[in-house]
């Protein structure tokens, strides 16, 4: 069996992020198929365009681990109403320059997750919008909005309830069938 690597981009930089927490639990659950890795976004500088011919090595080794992953899937909150700075600076660096575009012609994915009711909703959609701009191709269902987060981590504060691990398992499932199809 083929095994698929899939570079998860966490769109929150915070120590104790639920994301983060969501992105593990994935990783956890990932079907025989798909081997699921974060790729750290926290050290890269912000995008310009006047470095951009000669990027820092940061950029280099973040295109790198993009460009040798067979899919990404982005696991983000929502900051008022939208996609968080530092995960667009990521999408940036590693669309740039346009030519050696790292995620051109990639199987995506987005999972939001938040405190709030609606799971990150606004953020979810700008994700999408932004990552088929950039060439991912991003799978259309199920789609993943985990709201009210902090009733669905057990006692231990990082492991999801049984209702959310099904829902994640399902949604990898999908995933993985997605990655097949390029």
């Amino acid at each position: 069996m083929e095994i698929k690597k899939v570079a998860v981009i966490v769109g929150s930089l915070r120590k104790e992020s639920f994301n983060r927490k969501v992105a593990n639990e994935m990783i956890r659950l990932a079907p025989e198929g798909l081997e699921l890795n974060i790729v750290e976004i926290k050290d890269l500088t912000f995008f310009s365009e006047d470095i951009e011919n000669d990027p820092p090595q940061e950029w280099l080794n973040f295109k790198q681990k993009i460009s040798d992953s067979d899919a990404v899937i982005f696991v983000s909150p929502e900051y008022n109403r939208t996609i968080p700075g530092v995960l667009k600076n990521a999408m940036e660096i590693g669309a740039r320059p346009p030519k050696l575009n790292s995620w051109k012609g990639k199987p995506g994915a987005v999972v939001t997750v938040s405190p709030g009711a609606i799971g990150g909703l606004g953020s979810n959609q700008t994700i999408r919008i932004a990552a088929s701009n950039v060439h991912i191709s991003v799978m259309a269902q199920p789609e993943a909005y985990i709201g009210g987060i902090k009733d669905k981590l057990l006692e231990d504060g990082v492991t999801v309830d049984e209702k959310t691990e099904k829902f994640l398992v399902t949604f990898l499932e999908a995933f993985k069938a997605w990655t097949e199809k390029f």
